[in-house]
């Protein structure tokens, strides 16, 4: 076992073929169709999504806060090496999310609806407040994910060396990707409380 959780590509496939038996074993209970299919985009949608925002908050409950603190002949092992790591699977995780998110409210037919919050065809309190609060979470979230690939990730680049730059650029860009980063942790709280609360409140 030890040499199985020691090696972090095997542990990941051993846990995806679990997953998939889960998968199969629910496909086998729901039969297939148009529901199964929405089970499995949340599923894969909510996957993405806790791997986007579990590294935003890596950044800046722990990054971020720290790298102050860190002596300056160690500052190199994390920007040379944590940093562009973990932001690869933030940014692609980011842009996963989203498309999962695009296609789960595709297949329950309420994109246009969350899109326009509520007002498209007209607005009832009663039948589109569902579609107001799950719309407000979804231009959070787009928002947040045109801050990652338009901002955070380009000055990223910059401040870790990635493209070449003088210090002082270096510099302005690290304070513009925190700055967003910080944007997107500010929004991140209220977007989740739309997308956890309105599945339970509304379905």
């Amino acid at each position: 076992m030890s040499g199985l959780l020691a090696n972090f590509r095997n542990t990941i496939i051993v846990s995806v073929i679990l997953s998939l038996v889960m998968i199969v074993g629910y496909f086998m209970h729901a039969g297939g169709g148009l529901v199964f299919l929405e089970a499995v985009f949340r599923f894969v949608h909510v996957f993405f999504g806790i791997l986007w925002i579990g590294l935003l908050y890596y950044f800046n409950f722990v990054q971020i806060r720290m790298m102050p603190q860190i002596p300056a002949e160690l500052k190199p092992a994390v920007s040379k090496y944590i940093a562009p790591e973990a932001l690869f699977w933030f940014r692609w995780a980011a842009l996963a999310t989203l498309v999962m998110g695009v296609l789960l409210a595709l297949s329950r037919n309420y994109l246009l609806e969350a899109a326009t919050l509520g007002l498209a065809g007209g607005y009832s309190p009663d039948v589109d407040a569902r579609y107001t609060f799950i719309g407000v979470g979804m231009w959070l979230a787009t928002i947040m994910f045109i801050n990652v690939w338009g901002v955070i990730w380009p000055n990223q680049k910059i401040a870790l060396g990635i493209v070449e730059a003088d210090a002082d650029a270096k510099a302005k860009a690290a304070k513009m990707a925190m700055l967003f980063s910080r944007t997107n942790t500010l929004l991140s709280i209220p977007m989740l409380a739309t997308m956890t609360m309105n599945q339970t409140l509304f379905g």
